[in-house]
């Protein structure tokens, strides 16, 4: 119940926010509703599973900040047929021979999508489109395109082969990343069609996805580990809390390194009242300003 993130295991079948219902739903029985709000920080598909982090209360405001984190999945990709949203669940739109396939001929194929690219999200994702959700645009059956979004593939390898079956891939991404439309473009590129069988979730930034009876509580310095760090003696807390930028002085590096390539903007400062996050900075003017404040801390 305490503000923070709160990491949980999703399993396969159950939705993401269904998760975040049950924790609003223990919240309020305990009247607590209004003062901690629960959002998640990144959705899972049912059919997935593995890391689901719950932000509680004003970690809440934090939830662009995780979405931009780094990700990990381990995936298997089917071959020989490729579904209309790119997932087991799915229409089948097109089937293929994946005969010819072997192990050095997919090397040759990933490779092609590491690094930043631009890529088509598939039409039942979270994208918004004419100001509504695709994926209820698709569920009425409705035509339309999403337009590419330039994301980033760390890192990608094959873990294993079953051929012509499926392989399993293990990858590390860039938020706005589908896993899904990187084993549809996968099967495209080969000409023998493809879709994601399954998908985990194993970590986002630091934090690893946890047994199912384990929910670890992350808070204070443990929150956005990957950005810097600027440490405020009582006079800037109160400054900062008044609206009023206070001096430069020294700033911290990140507590966790991001993984090579992995550049996001304009990432701000942690603003940190002894061992609570208080605010996030932006240098303005050669000193440092609040781009949001955390009352209280987290």
């Amino acid at each position: 119940m305490r503000p923070g993130f709160h990491l949980v295991h999703k399993p396969v079948g159950a939705t993401s926010f269904s998760l975040v219902r049950e924790l609003m739903d223990a919240i309020a029985a305990r009247g607590l509703s209004k003062q901690l709000p629960v959002c998640h920080g990144g959705a899972l598909d049912p059919f997935a599973e593995g890391l689901l982090l719950l932000l509680v209360g004003q970690a809440t405001r934090l939830m662009d900040l995780v979405h931009a984190a780094p990700k990990r999945y381990l995936a298997t990709v089917g071959w020989g047929v490729e579904t209309d949203n790119g997932d087991p669940t799915g229409r089948v739109v097109f089937r293929g021979a994946p005969d010819a396939l072997e192990p050095a001929l997919l090397d040759v194929a990933l490779a092609r999508f590491i690094g930043w690219s631009a890529q088509v999200p598939p039409p039942t994702s979270n994208k918004r489109i004419d100001g509504e959700r695709a994926y209820l645009k698709a569920q009425r059956g409705e035509s339309f395109e999403l337009p590419p979004s330039r994301v980033l593939l760390c890192q990608a390898r094959w873990v294993s082969h079953t051929l012509p079956a499926q392989s399993t891939l293990e990858l590390e991404c860039g938020g706005g990343f589908y896993v899904r439309s990187l084993a549809r473009d996968l099967g495209r590129a080969l000409g023998c069609g493809a879709h994601l069988s399954t998908l985990r979730r194993t970590a986002i930034g630091p934090w690893s996805d946890p047994p199912a009876e384990d929910h670890p509580w992350i808070h204070g310095r443990g929150l956005l580990p990957w950005l810097p760090a600027r440490a405020l003696d009582e006079g800037e807390v109160r400054a900062l809390e008044q609206g009023r930028a206070i001096e430069a002085g020294r700033v911290a590096a990140p507590d966790w390194p991001l993984p090579a390539g992995f550049d996001p903007p304009r990432a701000p400062i942690r603003a940190f009242d002894g061992e609570a996050l208080v605010a996030l900075l932006e240098p303005r003017d050669g000193r440092l300003a609040a781009t949001m404040t955390l009352r209280g801390g987290l």
